[in-house]
């Protein structure tokens, strides 16, 4: 659908994609970026759509590497259309939706029922990954030519075991032939089964279950084995500990096809949040503790983790009103993924841009998809923010259908104002 052509003056553009960082205008036609001049150089018509981005950062639009939508299958906690228009108000282009749907992600007829309804809430982008194993369940493998030809940008288990090493290591080699992603939520089953919290002092103090840090890792472990062997490339999605972090350090060093992420809040929160069994921050994997934060930090600095995602798990009031260990885990986040990543700023020893482009071109690359640049002829998928406005995240403000937030409360600096889609102003402030 075409779409009236739309001017951008004024603004700072940081596309870290291509380096820039400097004032600019924007032309889009037909979607697509078609010219960038310094300020006052192109002129609207009568057609033309105008945005002032006088003191606001012009940013390529967010790409979330994991985001539960929750359709189809538990519609009672967030829909397509709900997550989609929020994610638009926060920035955020492009959703990546795990296959752990009900039902799962492992035939053409479900991927195409979610792009469906993603093209008829018609905000953000929402891509797919394919079931890695039929149902999730581990024993066969799903038809993987077949959920490529449908649109998926990868395959994954999610967090369901696949037992049987052999089984996995078909996987990924038949995934390999076809030049397929694997993605990873690394969790040694056995090691963490009914745990809820990281193994530590706090956990014991609390009477949790704990997860211990070798869930992760011996997870990691084998994967990195079997890519070793296999060939195929592993993105390790929502790192949560500092032997976790040197792990992939170490596979980097030896050039194994390999990336990861973690989600914005590991980088804000620690085991110490849960002390008052606040079942906002009950989160799979577990908050670790403060050196693991610190770890994962420097691991983002070096670009031994890749991107940044919000881990997005909306849920219904009830879900989180249980006792701590009872209750269902995970963040509604994508009101904080921008905000939280922008803190870092602050906080941290990352720029601007490498936070800008740890959410954008990097999970655009890993996701394979045509986003995370402005470039002329590129897609115009763009965040524009006022990077020194302050807000206070609460009921109000947020815009997910799930509230289920530990940072409920936290005042922010940086506000998106307008988000364009293909062009089309979906948002604006």
């Amino acid at each position: 659908m075409s779409s009236s052509p739309v001017l951008i003056k004024n603004g700072q553009l940081l596309d870290p994609a291509n380096n820039i960082n400097q004032a600019a205008d924007l032309l889009i036609i037909d979607g697509r970026i078609s010219a960038i001049e310094t300020p006052g150089i192109l002129q609207a018509d009568t057609n033309t759509q105008t945005i002032n981005a006088d003191n606001l950062t012009i940013i390529p639009g967010l790409v979330d590497c994991c985001a539960r939508l929750r359709e189809p299958g538990q519609e009672h906690k967030a829909t397509i259309s709900s997550e989609a228009i929020a994610a638009s108000k926060n920035g955020i282009t492009t959703l990546c939706c795990p296959p752990d749907t009900d039902p799962v992600i492992d035939e053409p007829a479900v991927v195409e029922l979610i792009h469906q309804k993603a093209a008829h809430t018609a905000h953000s982008n929402v891509v797919v990954l394919g079931a890695l194993t039929a149902g999730l369940r581990g024993e066969h493998l799903s038809e993987m030519y077949a959920l490529q030809q449908a649109g998926c940008v990868g395959l994954s288990n999610s967090r369901h075991p696949v037992e049987n090493t052999q089984i996995l290591k078909r996987a990924f080699a038949y995934a390999a032939t076809f030049n397929l992603r694997v993605f990873i939520e690394p969790d040694d089953h056995w090691l963490s089964a009914d745990g809820c919290a990281h193994d530590g002092k706090i956990a014991t103090r609390l009477g949790l279950k704990g997860i211990p840090v070798s869930a992760e890792t011996v997870a990691i472990g084998k994967v990195l084995q079997l890519v070793a062997e296999t060939g195929v490339s592993a993105h390790i999605g929502r790192l949560s500990s500092a032997h976790a972090a040197e792990m992939i350090r170490r596979a980097k060093n030896e050039q194994l096809p390999v990336t990861a992420d973690v989600s914005a809040h590991q980088l804000h929160l620690t085991e110490q949040d849960i002390s008052s069994f606040n079942s906002a921050c009950h989160v799979i994997p577990p908050l670790r503790t403060e050196r693991d934060r610190e770890a994962l930090l420097h691991a983002l600095a070096d670009n031994t983790i890749d991107a940044i995602c919000s881990d997005h798990q909306p849920h219904d009031v009830d879900a989180k009103q249980s006792p701590f260990a009872s209750t269902e885990a995970g963040i509604s986040a994508l009101d904080t993924l921008l905000p939280l990543s922008l803190r870092l700023a602050q906080t941290s020893s990352l720029s601007l841009p490498d936070i800008i482009k740890k959410l954008t071109q990097i999970p655009a690359s890993i996701l394979n998809i045509d986003a995370g640049s402005l470039a002329i002829g590129k897609k115009a998928d763009i965040c524009i923010f006022d990077e020194n406005e302050d807000w206070q995240l609460n009921h109000t403000t947020i815009q997910s259908q799930a509230k289920n937030t530990p940072f409920l409360g936290w005042h922010f600096q940086g506000r998106v104002k307008h988000t364009l889609v293909n062009g089309r102003l979906l948002f604006s402030e």
